[in-house]
């Protein structure tokens, strides 16, 4: 399959596309900062440099997109048809690099949160993922991850 625009014009869409501060990000954020947690972006110092970092939970939370970090069962984490290849070998390097990077937090003793992008495309969907996550933090579970499916699991 040919790409349908050139490759400029695809080199600037992929270079318009945020790691940091998306969307997803910014609406937990301002969900979470309503239950009144409080927290650090970005941190240099922390493995894997979490979106959220909750020092006083020991606690990270990973805001993931569900096409870079696929989402698995997900019908966002779609491949391209355009090297097929390429996208695979990238997407397989995206995965295990988030596994390895889970595990060293965990090892460290971080509690490890991660919040998939599908779950966080409606404002009630978005409340339940903070109510779920507010649950987690004042828990002693290690770990945690919330998509879509999880939602509607739950009730909401």
């Amino acid at each position: 399959m040919v790409d349908i625009v050139d490759k400029a014009t695809r080199s600037r869409m992929m270079a318009g596309i945020k790691g940091r501060n998306t969307k997803p990000e910014r609406v937990l954020r301002r969900a979470l900062h309503a239950h009144g947690f409080r927290y650090r972006l970005h941190p240099k110092n922390v493995a894997g440099r979490p979106d959220l970092i909750l020092p006083k939970y020991k606690a990270v939370v990973f805001v993931h997109g569900c096409f870079w970090h696929r989402h698995e069962g997900c019908r966002y984490a779609t491949t391209p048809a355009t090297r097929p290849e390429f996208w695979q070998a990238k997407f397989s390097a995206n995965v295990a690099r988030d596994i390895a990077v889970r595990d060293s937090l965990l090892e460290t003793g971080w509690r490890v949160a991660t919040a998939w992008e599908c779950a966080l495309r409606k404002p009630e969907q978005v409340e339940a993922v903070a109510n779920l996550l507010a649950k987690w933090l004042r828990s002693e579970n290690a770990d945690i991850e919330i998509g879509e499916h999880d939602l509607t699991s739950h009730g909401s």
